[in-house]
């Protein structure tokens, strides 16, 4: 998007033609206003990406929600199908212990996860990035 207001020039057109001063002086104004544009383009796909990224997890949130009601009708259907064998008190007990189990599990495995990202400090970075500091300064490598 250029100025409406600004000159521009055809430089087949003899008639036309400024002097290199003349380009020179209007090159930063020109300079700004493609800088501006640029951020005014910017903003706006960032805005539509936004935009379009809250409706999807507003979308996502809707689903997990409904998945919610179907995976307790499933877990009342295992109960039901349980109490057909045993009485009801006891499949539901069985129902109950089978996803304390896998919730339990779950936990566990989350936690070893947790544990292997504290502190959440980038060492290997830490550690290139001051490789990179001494070879510069020309230190070569050290150990430490």
């Amino acid at each position: 998007m250029a100025d409406p207001g600004a000159s521009y020039t055809n430089p087949r057109n003899p008639k036309t033609k400024q002097s290199l001063a003349e380009l020179v002086s209007a090159l930063p104004s020109l300079l700004t206003t493609l800088v501006k544009d640029e951020l005014t383009l910017l903003k706006s796909e960032v805005i539509s990406k936004v935009s379009k990224l809250g409706i999807g997890a507003g979308l996502i949130a809707a689903a997990l929600f409904l998945l919610f009601f179907v995976f307790s009708v499933l877990v009342a259907a295992a109960v039901l199908g349980i109490a057909t064998a045993l009485p009801a008190w006891l499949s539901a007990l069985i129902v109950a212990g089978a996803l304390l189990v896998v919730a339990i599990i779950l936990a566990l495995i989350g936690l070893a996860q947790i544990k292997k990202g504290v502190p959440p400090v980038p060492e290997d970075s830490i550690t290139s990035l001051k490789k990179d500091v001494n070879a510069v300064k020309g230190l070569g490598e050290t150990h430490e």
